[in-house]
């Protein structure tokens, strides 16, 4: 990115892309009196954002397509009579765009109050409370506000408190347009719409697949992690370690919580470019449960006598050599694993070919 002071001394922002250098088919825009070149189709939310503007947002997320629905992120068009939700506007080379403006200052702001109108408000998240501070409002106490909605089952690894819920339908959107599973839905409720399954159906019932991406992009405490009870024992500082996922070849990356070498939680990493974001029931909620079980290996066993004993992976791996001269190559076979690589199992089928010269290949594909 790259920063001059114009002739008209505004501050003239130029954003380019790599690779590539310099956009091709950009446009320049007016951004809070900077002048910004944006490619064209970008959206007005995301030319705010590169132009180094905050701007407040509650339906918006990375993941998912824009919609618009919660109107926090409106903007002042220059010859425009109303107020266009910035994450459904596309950038128009020549706009004029004011983004603090004192009419979208409380527009926002009777918005957010409406979307909070029900909220209990004893139980704020860290998004939220940041959003009510950008908008400029008061918190919501909850005071004479009684519960409404009760707990439902969340299945094994979650909880649904839609007590909490101030429908942005973040949780919805995800499921249906990134995990595909349209396990839950907007209804209509005895209180306006709500969200929920089929008939008010278990998760169990209308192919939740138990991902908790609906979890992971819920900004308040409506959707949470069900905490292991086991993991109150460890009470030293918490970590954050990011690690690929061992349970496939895929190569999902994920972030753990470790806290005294102990991992406590685990979520998908939004960097992560096999799985950008998501990740599956096991790798959401089964890692710690196979890493720490009692019975798993950590270091090879060789059995001497009826007893096995641990020695070191050079002592294994000599082992295993000898004990392959005593073969020939149409006497053994070879299994590759569904937890490998794709290039690991590339190679151990080429180690089986061209070293042992057996095609007694074959693939254990189950989890």
């Amino acid at each position: 990115m790259r920063c001059w002071n114009s002739p008209r001394d505004r501050t003239h922002i130029e954003l380019s892309f790599r690779p590539g250098g310099i956009m091709t088919d950009a446009i320049q825009l007016t951004i809070d009196g900077q002048e910004v070149r944006v490619a064209a189709g970008t959206t007005l939310l995301s030319a705010i954002r590169q132009a180094g503007t905050s701007i407040p947002t509650l339906c918006n997320h990375p993941y998912l397509k824009p919609v618009g629905s919660c109107r926090l992120c409106v903007v002042d068009i220059e010859g425009d009579r109303g107020l266009p939700a910035s994450c459904t506007t596309p950038a128009v080379a020549g706009m004029v765009v004011r983004t603090q403006t004192p009419r979208v200052q409380e527009y926002r702001q009777q918005m957010l109050r409406l979307i909070l109108k029900d909220y209990p408000g004893d139980a704020i998240s860290a998004e939220l409370r940041d959003l009510i501070r950008q908008v400029g409002i008061d918190s919501p106490t909850g005071e004479g506000k009684e519960r409404v909605k009760e707990k439902l089952p969340g299945g094994p690894f979650f909880e649904r408190d839609y007590h909490y819920c101030v429908r942005c339908g973040r949780c919805v959107r995800v499921c249906h347009e990134v995990r595909g599973a349209q396990a839950i839905s907007f209804r209509e409720g005895s209180g306006g719409m709500e969200i929920g399954t089929a008939f008010n159906r278990p998760l169990e019932e209308v192919n939740c697949q138990f991902c908790a991406a609906c979890v992971d992009v819920c900004p308040t405490p409506a959707l949470y992690d069900r905490v292991d009870p086991a993991n109150a024992k460890y009470q030293g500082p918490t970590t954050q370690t990011s690690s690929i996922c061992p349970y496939c070849g895929v190569g999902c990356r994920l972030t753990f919580s470790v806290r005294d070498n102990h991992i406590v939680r685990q979520e998908a990493d939004p960097t992560g470019p096999a799985n950008q974001g998501q990740a599956c029931v096991k790798g959401r909620f089964g890692i710690a449960g196979f890493v720490h079980h009692p019975d798993r290996l950590n270091q090879p066993l060789i059995r001497k006598g009826q007893e096995w004993s641990a020695v070191s992976w050079s002592e294994a791996i000599d082992t295993v050599a000898t004990a392959f001269r005593k073969y020939q190559p149409n006497e053994i076979a070879v299994i590759a694993s569904a937890k490998c690589t794709n290039e690991d199992n590339y190679v151990l089928q080429k180690f089986a070919r061209a070293v042992l010269g057996t095609n007694s290949v074959d693939h254990c594909a189950r989890l």
